[in-house]
């Protein structure tokens, strides 16, 4: 007895069933309690089908995927988040502040946030030192704060965080140490200045999954010495943003893509010269005028 060979779907019957899948997950957030989650997560569900058609995902791909982001997340804890490390060297990150800081002329430009902040810095006063005994070169940061028509902005808040010299983070180490981070109020004319430590490059952590997708890239995994700020005042954006030291030779090979031309500065080093604070050892200084948008600013 012959044997009939089973149907095998032509293209356009095989796109039809592909097609099916996602409007029936499409059509499934269509009673959604929020408008703004409707359109999101419909728009997800679009795109990820379509991706996995364009590439026509096997599954044997697809499990690898779940077991990356299942170790992402294993991985991830109060001290590192691996998941933010993942959206910045995906270019997420950067493309998310370009969507949510859109320029405005005259303001000083955003970057990366990274996982590194965290809520309970401790407050320095004006000319105090956030290193708190993080390892480095001294270095003196100053500046002002100000409106993008140049009107001081006093009593502001500022955070700043920064790696030290072996490029680690405090969150970095074992146990609960505080360093080479702090905040401060700016003054009447919107002037702020502290110690802290000669910025250096350094690695991404990459002995995770992260790690692991930047390797396959065959992507280096540096990031170029910089300082972070965090700037928050009534009636303007806030700025999230760094300092990059002028001459790094990462500069144009950020693993998270944040370098912008206009954030990169000379950090002068001293010695011998009398410091803020009396030294004549060798010290570095900066100095990073912050300019913020308006909140009505286009």
């Amino acid at each position: 007895m012959t044997q009939t060979a089973p149907h095998q779907p032509d293209a356009a019957e095989q796109q039809a069933r592909e097609q099916a899948v996602t409007d029936e997950v499409v059509a499934s957030f269509a009673t959604s309690t929020s408008d703004r989650f409707r359109e999101v997560m419909t728009s997800l569900v679009r795109h990820l089908h379509g991706f996995a058609r364009d590439v026509r995902l096997t599954h044997a791909e697809w499990e690898t995927a779940v077991d990356f982001l299942t170790r992402t997340g294993q991985i991830s804890n109060g001290r590192r988040q691996e998941f933010i490390m993942l959206s910045d060297v995906l270019g997420l990150s950067m493309l998310t502040v370009g969507i949510n800081a859109p320029a405005a002329r005259g303001a000083t430009e955003s970057t990366v946030f990274g996982p590194f902040f965290v809520d309970d810095a401790p407050e320095v006063p004006l000319g105090g030192d956030i290193a708190l005994g993080a390892k480095g070169t001294p270095c003196w940061v100053s500046g002002q704060v100000r409106s993008t028509d140049g009107t001081p902005l006093a009593g502001v808040r500022i955070d700043a965080w920064e790696a030290d010299e072996d490029g680690l983070y405090d969150t970095q180490y074992e146990g609960n140490r505080t360093a080479g981070r702090g905040w401060q109020v700016t003054g009447e004319h919107g002037e702020y200045r502290f110690w802290s430590v000669l910025p250096t490059h350094y690695p991404i952590p990459d002995d995770g999954p992260v790690g692991e997708l930047i390797a396959a890239a065959g992507r280096d995994p540096m990031r170029p010495a910089h300082l972070h700020f965090k700037v928050t005042a009534p009636g303007h954006r806030t700025l999230i943003t760094h300092v990059f030291v002028a001459g790094d030779e990462y500069l144009h090979n950020d693993a998270v893509f944040g370098v912008k031309d206009s954030l990169i500065a000379e950090f002068t080093e001293h010695q011998g010269r009398t410091a803020p604070n009396g030294t004549t050892r060798r010290w570095t200084q900066v100095r990073f005028d912050l300019v913020l948008a308006r909140e009505e600013q286009p």
